[in-house]
């Protein structure tokens, strides 16, 4: 079972530097930390800095436990257990802030080319409200005439395979027999591709038969034998 360390290491590890005698070592172990980490929050060389946090007044560590690492270099601080950490309540997927302005051009995508989707399977896919995708299919939206639809794929609001998984889904409610359009079209490309070059290869068998059959070479057109020069060269040796 992996130790228990404070909520906050490198805050709770800012505070025992500057309001306890432990030593480095106590300090990283209790935190969790390298001691080189410790090392560079006491000589404030630390890439970052972090507001103190008191791990006395946060329930992670008793006065008394303190005083006895403070007393004995080697000894290991003990953590107490602190107050519950709240879990995050079933909901809407959580979405950055430099993300939400894209939602509506997401749903928008979603809504124009996969209408068969439920407004709740986008709202878990997306992480927005039924209210906000209803707006967007009834074009009610406060913002429409600025929403342009967009792949949210490639606006980074869902995974590919999320998307792919729900569409299939839709479509197998729905009865719906899915297919890959590019596959279709290179299907019908590489079949164009074989009649060509079939045709190709007959035209080509039928012009070595004739010149065959005429006693020259393949691709020279024989001289009819009812035709003759239009112009006779006197001088020309014979």
């Amino acid at each position: 079972m992996a130790r228990e360390h404070p909520l906050m290491p490198h805050a709770t590890a800012e505070w025992l530097v500057d309001n306890s005698t432990l030593s480095f070592d106590q300090i990283a172990d209790f935190c969790g930390l390298h001691i080189l980490e410790v090392q560079s929050i006491a000589d404030e060389t630390a890439q970052h800095r972090h507001i103190p946090r008191d791990p006395i007044e946060a329930g992670e560590l008793t006065r008394e436990e303190l005083k006895t690492g403070e007393g004995d270099p080697k000894y290991k601080l003990v953590i107490s257990k602190g107050p519950e950490q709240q879990a995050r309540t079933k909901g809407p997927r959580y979405t950055p802030v430099s993300k939400r302005v894209d939602k509506p051009e997401g749903i928008a995508w979603i809504v124009q080319n996969h209408p068969d989707i439920p407004d709740s399977k986008i709202g878990k896919l997306i992480g927005t409200t039924k209210n906000t995708i209803q707006a967007i299919r009834t074009k009610t939206h406060w913002n429409m005439e600025n929403i342009t639809p967009k792949d949210p794929v490639a606006l980074g609001l869902c995974s590919q395979r999320d998307l792919d998984a729900l569409v299939a889904a839709a479509a197998a409610k729905a009865g719906i027999e899915l297919t890959d359009p590019k596959f279709e079209t290179d299907r019908a490309a590489l079949l164009a591709e074989l009649k060509a070059e079939r045709d190709a290869a007959k035209v080509a068998a039928e012009e070595a038969a004739h010149a065959e059959a005429m006693g020259i070479e393949p691709g020279v057109e024989a001289v009819k034998a009812d035709e003759t020069p239009a112009f006779v060269d006197p001088w020309a040796k014979t």
